[in-house]
């Protein structure tokens, strides 16, 4: 704890309970908190003895307004290694690319939770894991929640998917096991958008970012006076979703005295406020999803087998990416489609060599941390492509130790697309016009050449040209 215990912040904010809070949160893992008030403070403090021992920097934008950005570079300018973590109540995506291209380690969005602040603070400073690129970043672009968003043609995916489709049309209960990233939340989405409760409410309850002394008020309830603080009555996520759809993520961090409530809830058919001396039937259909397989927790005595069989009366496993080699190049080029709709972005392709480097990693974060990565990558990006210098840290990682695959060795080039924008294939037209015109351009418009590379005769080549509508001189 010694060491923890000298990492110093500073926190660039004038409003004295926002300080008061992020000072405390930040104490409790280690940190002591030093506090500059405006710009001209923050940048003085970094001269100062003080100054010289911070490792990392929260800035609350409304401190220096507009020019928070301009702010950022010139204490980067100052101490370039030095982390910035930005505070703001805008969600707006330009916010967040101008704040990263001035030197932002990560954006939050006020108001933070703890748990946020602390894994960016983690994040940030670790020496574990690389810095700037593989931070998660708070911004979830938008996406529709239906089964043709979920990218992939892996047999694993595709066979959960099957499973999780034919379950959105049915009432019974719905686990959903995978590691965190693999994308559980957009799932239970897409399961709701496709189930005959489509139309009522959708509410998510994640336990790992509720406090473990209000789950139970916030799942179940309670009546005004039930405990101290309890100033007035809450109806809880099981009673608010009558008729519709509660899905409660990482179920797997459930405390076993709320797994017991949770189970009599769903095998009675009601639920009882904390102090109420009566109960209401409900009528909800429950999505559970885990990030650890639950069979190994009941094995291991951290989960009730009462409850998983409550659960899981439909279970889905989604594989993680590591699994899903061969899916990779349709994730990158769906998300960086999406990341060009940005405000700030543009449309980017991606090289063979890119593509290469990502499929070595084993990507922990999974498909969430891949997004994330490809964000920050394309913020940076002055090209039409990313290619592998756009992942620095991810290059030095790969090379200190990991090794890449042959697949690497692939020259880069934009090469030939496969996939459309939304990570289906392309037409076989479209494919093969591309194939003869990369030919062309290969062989320098030598015709023969082309056609005995193609493994066509001449006469089949020209009728091709002629068919395509492709000029033999481009």
């Amino acid at each position: 704890m010694a060491e923890l215990e000298q990492r110093l912040l500073m926190l660039i904010d004038d409003e004295p309970a926002q300080c008061r809070l992020i000072s405390a949160l930040a104490a409790r893992e280690g940190w002591r908190t030093i506090i500059a008030r405006d710009s001209e403070t923050a940048i003085a403090t970094l001269g100062t003895r003080q100054g010289m021992q911070l490792a990392a920097i929260i800035l609350d934008q409304w401190v220096p307004g507009d020019d928070a950005c301009g702010l950022i570079a010139e204490l980067k300018s100052r101490r370039p290694q030095l982390p910035i973590l930005m505070l703001t109540t805008s969600a707006s995506p330009l916010l967040a690319v101008e704040a990263m291209r001035a030197g932002a380690t990560d954006y939050l969005i006020k108001p933070v939770a703890p748990e946020r602040l602390m894994e960016a603070l983690r994040s940030a400073t670790t020496r574990e894991a690389p810095r700037d690129e593989l931070a998660p970043l708070t911004e979830k672009m938008p996406s529709n929640p239906d089964f043709e968003a979920m990218i992939g043609a892996a047999p694993t995916f595709r066979a959960a998917l099957a499973v999780a489709a034919k379950a959105a049309r049915s009432h019974s209960p719905v686990l959903i096991e995978g590691e965190s990233g693999t994308g559980k939340e957009m799932l239970i989405r897409a399961m709701h958008a496709a189930s005959p409760r489509a139309k009522t409410p959708l509410r998510i309850i994640n336990v790992g970012t509720t406090p473990v002394n209000s789950i139970e008020s916030v799942l179940f309830g309670h009546e005004k006076g039930a405990f101290a603080g309890a100033f007035d009555r809450q109806i809880g996520a099981i009673q608010q979703c009558d008729g519709a759809t509660l899905a409660i993520d990482e179920i797997d961090r459930l405390p076993l005295a709320m797994q017991e409530r949770l189970v009599e809830s769903l095998t009675r058919g009601d639920v009882r406020p904390i102090g109420a001396p009566y109960s209401f039937k409900v009528d909800v259909r429950l999505i559970a999803a885990s990030n650890l397989p639950l069979k190994d927790m009941v094995s291991g005595g951290h989960f009730l087998p009462e409850l998983l069989q409550a659960i899981s009366g439909v279970s889905v496993s989604l594989p993680p990416l590591r699994q899903r080699p061969g899916d990779m190049a349709a994730l990158c080029r769906h998300f960086l489609a999406r990341i060009g709709e940005q405000p700030g972005l543009r449309q980017l392709g991606i090289t063979d060599g890119a593509l290469a480097l990502l499929a070595a990693y084993d990507w922990p974060g999974n498909v969430r941390q891949l997004q994330a990565v490809l964000f920050r990558a394309a913020v940076f990006c002055d090209g039409d492509a990313l290619t592998s210098e756009d992942f620095p840290q991810l290059s030095n990682m790969l090379g200190s130790g990991q090794p890449i695959s042959s697949s690497a060795s692939v020259p880069e080039s934009s090469g030939v697309m496969l996939y459309t924008a939304d990570g289906n294939l392309r037409p076989l037209e479209e494919i093969e016009a591309d194939v003869i015109r990369l030919a062309i351009g290969l062989y320098r418009g030598r015709m023969t050449e082309v056609a005995r590379r193609l493994g066509i005769g001449r006469s089949t080549l020209y009728r091709k040209l002629s068919e395509l509508g492709i000029d033999n001189a481009a």
